[in-house]
């Protein structure tokens, strides 16, 4: 009776294991795809998107899936959550400063040299606008 007891102890275990894993490859898939539109969008590299999404989540106290799963509505809906969008905002502009600090002590590549590294972060709007500044910024 006990080793049937440990054995259906260690099946369980291994089936909640089982579940975690499948439950953080798909969090990776989102993270992933999160990664690319902030890299597209902000013009960042994929090592600094990660950066970006990894500060948010740290700054926001919310689960980096989560981050993923609002930057991922942000493509649909134009519009990142309140208590989301400045720490994106501010991750995004401390993300490019250190970018070009590097780039100007010799590391970083040519993609990351250049004037619009130097634009705000609209992230009010849809996405495609996100690299542009506001009225607020060029004031």
């Amino acid at each position: 009776m006990a080793d049937s007891d440990e054995l259906a102890q260690k099946v369980a275990a291994l089936e909640r294991e089982v579940a975690q894993l499948r439950e953080a490859l798909a969090s990776r898939a989102e993270i992933d795809q999160a990664m690319g539109v902030v890299a597209a969008v902000c013009r960042l590299s994929p090592e600094h998107s990660w950066d970006v999404l990894r500060q948010v989540s740290q700054h926001t106290n919310v689960k980096l899936r989560e981050i993923a799963q609002h930057v991922m509505r942000w493509v649909v809906t134009g519009r990142l959550p309140d208590e989301i969008r400045p720490a994106m905002r501010a991750a995004v502009l401390r993300t490019r400063h250190r970018s070009r600090r590097g780039a100007a002590h010799g590391l970083g590549s040519d993609l990351e040299r250049g004037a619009e590294r130097d634009r705000g972060v609209e992230l009010d709007r849809d996405p495609e606008s996100a690299v542009q500044p506001t009225a607020a910024q060029e004031a």
